[in-house]
């Protein structure tokens, strides 16, 4: 099997780190100066929460459109010469990376300007222009989508069509594929199942069977990995499965003999973001490529094994975007993908929320410069224009969005049961969708699946040969043994709505439960918190952040992850062993419904342990990184830190509340160490506390558990779950 050679870091050729150049210019008696490369190149973008928070947009369009006019100047040599820098003027890993371009085709191209670049790829016929990608870094494939309006984004990534191939083949011309992602808040394997079976019903599935996990242990992953490949053995269809967990977990699962077809990572395009966040490094990506070549279950169907995930904002979000804006650090994302030839990339931007795209129109325009960015730097990218109910973006605006990808050639859209993810509270495409945008756009599924399709009757051919929808299509119940399996599965999957169709789309009375169950969680975001009634959960002490208001806290997450001065200087070290914290995050009605029967619960049975405990503390407009100042304040081991999370699409899950188990590992003392050292933090995190998930008396004692088991191994996260396999007796990935 033919694979991509990976280039070791130390070989890839980087230019020198180069001081910031002044790129200035004067217009209708206005002077413009950007200082720095950076600088530049967020000026030149469209304006988007993200960058404007960040001080990277241009204050008003005169400038973007300087900024653009000198970006368009610049040769492609100015561009390679000039490494962004991190913020300690170092070049990273992902930088680096992106230097593995092939010299031959850069030496063709270096002295065109980025604006020649575009008239290039404009006037060139389609496969005159697959291989100029291979000789670009992120940075100048950015470069190029600033400078481009939306017809010229959908006309350039349509003449750029990226393929790849499994047991199915994605990105054929006429074709439009779909991956299936069944999940379900508790991982429920019932609900699992009529997700996948709804998903096939409706044809999708093509590209990829795909579940994020609500608990990322080996045993689980490994647990739903073997449901899922029993699953597809079943029903024979030709398609693919993958867990999105961790990559570490799913290499432990393929050494204890797990099916691990598609390796999957979300990427990040700043080192100090990858590693620190994601707990991931270039070393570890290549090993799992390596290993899946060596070992991954699809290693004698293609070399193309690897899945990535990405979408702008997520370097913001952490505050390590190196000063760098959100296009481009995606791009240098897109940059890393390219060196491991993967099958599938995935481009989730809307995901984060309002504090990186605001309304539809950055959403869309985002997705766009994404698509094209992916495709120029040579990848297979489908799209998941999505959406979260704290963000000014709407069904419709996604819809939008899609119309306009399909016009430029995306390869797969997600299957989203009814839009609605039960498990990460967002809001993506849909089965039906993906159905509709093929009957709009004549489009139809992978060959492969097509065919096992065709026999099913969930398509079928008319007399000329035209696609249509078969009489199975939509039929749930063709998959089920009996009538009252189907209602087994049906009563374990929350917002299922309802399986009527009229056409393509859900039928009426669907589409209005779900719009209903939106506007449920849409008004649970706006609630305030009510400290007067949480008073009398618990004898709570009283703290502010710096959000100000619920405007402040929806748009700017870092004002609710840092306390109010006043109150931060109240705190001293109190140097117990456990913290908890409450606050409303993105629902106050999270706290309200489950706090009265979880509270009193939780603190028994860590009292009933002997751990020393703090003074609850209750806090309005947090997110999650406020723990990690609150632990440092008071010199907690272990925050339990119960947030009301955003708000899902089934008006039960607008109540779900998480509780973020935050450990706080200090510097280590001894010769050498550095006391000015900050602590870092390591997360556990128990989800879907409501009643329609996991109840709060039942979450009470698996908090309480998993606090215990934090406090005895000195550990949380990854590392906790390694040691207590270690504990158990299992050797690493059994």
């Amino acid at each position: 099997m033919k694979y991509k050679p990976l280039t070791p870091l130390a070989d890839i050729r980087v230019p020198s780190a180069q001081p910031d150049e002044v790129y200035a210019t004067r217009i209708f008696d206005r002077d413009f100066r950007f200082t720095g490369l950076k600088a530049l190149l967020g000026a030149a973008d469209c304006s988007k929460a993200g960058d404007r928070r960040a001080g990277l947009a241009a204050p008003d369009e005169l400038a973007r459109e300087a900024a653009r006019l000198l970006l368009s100047d610049l040769t492609l040599r100015h561009l390679f010469d000039h490494p962004l820098l991190d913020d300690h003027g170092q070049i990273d890993e992902v930088m680096r990376v992106n230097y593995d371009v092939d010299a031959a085709e850069l030496a063709k191209i270096a002295d065109w300007t980025v604006g020649g670049l575009k008239n290039h790829l404009l006037r060139a016929p389609a496969g005159d222009i697959a291989n100029v990608g291979r000789a670009l870094t992120g940075p100048m494939a950015a470069a190029v989508a600033k400078i481009c309006d939306v017809h010229e984004l959908v006309l350039l990534a349509r003449k750029l069509p990226r393929s790849s191939r499994a047991r199915t083949t994605l990105g054929l011309p006429s074709t439009l594929a779909s991956r299936l992602q069944p999940n379900h808040p508790t991982d429920d394997l019932r609900g699992v199942t009529l997700l996948v079976y709804w998903g096939l019903s409706l044809g999708a599935g093509d590209a990829l069977i795909g579940l994020n996990p609500a608990i990322d242990t080996v045993d689980n992953v490994d647990a739903v990995l073997r449901h899922l490949d029993k699953l597809r053995r079943s029903c024979g269809v030709p398609t693919q499965i993958c867990v999105l967990s961790h990559i570490k977990t799913q290499l432990a699962c393929l050494e204890r003999g797990g099916p691990v077809e598609i390796l999957f990572q979300s990427l990040a395009g700043t080192e100090s973001t990858l590693g620190s966040e994601f707990d991931v490094t270039v070393e570890l990506l290549d090993h799992g490529y390596r290993t899946m070549l060596e070992r991954g279950l699809l290693r004698d169907v293609t070399s193309q094994l690897m899945y990535f995930e990405t979408g702008q904002g997520s370097e913001f979000t952490y505050g390590k975007h190196n000063g760098i804006d959100m296009a481009t650090a995606e791009a240098l994302c897109y940059g890393l993908a390219r060196r491991y030839d993967p099958f599938m990339v995935n481009n989730v931007t809307g995901f984060i929320g309002p504090e990186t795209h605001l309304d539809n129109f950055e959403m869309i325009v985002a997705n766009l410069q994404d698509h094209f960015m992916g495709k120029l730097l040579g990848l297979p990218m489908g799209m998941a224009p999505c959406y979260t109910l704290h963000a000014q973006i709407t069904l419709e605006g996604q819809q939008m969005a899609t119309e306009l990808l399909t016009a430029a050639g995306a390869n797969y859209y997600m299957d989203v049961g009814l839009n609605t993810d039960r498990m990460l509270a967002y809001f993506d495409t849909s089965a039906h969708d993906d159905q509709t945008l093929r009957e709009i756009y004549q489009r139809s599924p992978a060959p492969e699946y097509l065919d096992w399709a065709l026999a099913r009757g969930i398509f079928a051919r008319d007399p000329n040969g035209q696609l249509l929808r078969g009489p199975a299509w939509g039929d749930v119940r063709s998959f089920c043994e009996s009538d009252e399996q189907l209602r087994v599965l049906i009563a374990a999957t929350p917002a299922a709505h309802g399986f009527a169709t009229a056409g393509p789309r859900p039928a009426n009375e669907v589409s209005r439960q779900v719009r209903l169950h939106q506007a449920v969680g849409r008004e649970a975001i706006r609630a305030e918190l009510r400290i007067e009634d949480l008073a009398r959960v618990a004898n709570f002490r009283i703290l502010h952040t710096q959000a100000e208001n619920k405007a402040a806290h929806l748009s700017g997450p870092e004002l609710g992850s840092r306390l109010a001065p006043a109150d931060r200087a109240r705190l001293s070290p109190e140097n117990n062993q456990v913290q908890i914290v409450v606050s409303d995050g993105l629902s106050a009605e999270a706290a309200h419904h489950n706090l009265p029967s979880l509270l009193g619960v939780l603190l028994d049975a860590l009292a009933a342990r002997d751990i020393r405990l703090g003074q609850p503390i209750l806090v309005r407009y947090g997110r999650v990184k406020l723990a990690e100042e609150l632990a440092t304040a008071v010199r907690a081991e272990v925050v339990v830190y119960l947030l009301g999370e955003r708000p899902g699409g089934d008006a039960e899950a607008a109540r779900s509340l998480s509780a973020y188990l935050v450990y706080r590992r200090d510097p280590q003392p001894g010769p050498g160490a550095d006391s000015r050292a900050a602590p870092n933090f390591e997360y556990s995190v128990t989800s879907n506390i409501h009643s329609g998930g996991l109840p709060p008396l039942e979450a009470a004692g698996v908090i309480a558990e998993r606090v215990f088991q934090i406090l005895t191994f000195r550990a949380a996260g990854n590392r906790l779950e390694g040691l207590l396999d270690q504990a158990r007796g299992k050797r690493p990935g059994e």
